[in-house]
């Protein structure tokens, strides 16, 4: 998978999260390549969710 389908499939996935958490903001679900453990922590706090639990939800989107 090459770095326009992983921004494609992040970008398709960060409008379901933003559905279904209407908390998330752009900044919040901002994916830099090499910071994806910082925007985890970001949102595990935001949304008070395990790291488990965010890799269940992103998954199931």
């Amino acid at each position: 998978m090459n770095t326009t389908q992983i921004k494609g499939n992040w970008d398709e996935q960060k409008g379901k999260l933003k559905q279904k958490f209407a908390t998330l903001t752009d900044n919040d679900l901002m994916f830099a390549e090499g910071k994806k453990e910082e925007m985890m922590g970001k949102l595990q706090i935001k949304l008070g969710k395990t790291k488990e639990e965010l890799h269940k939800i992103i998954s199931e989107i």
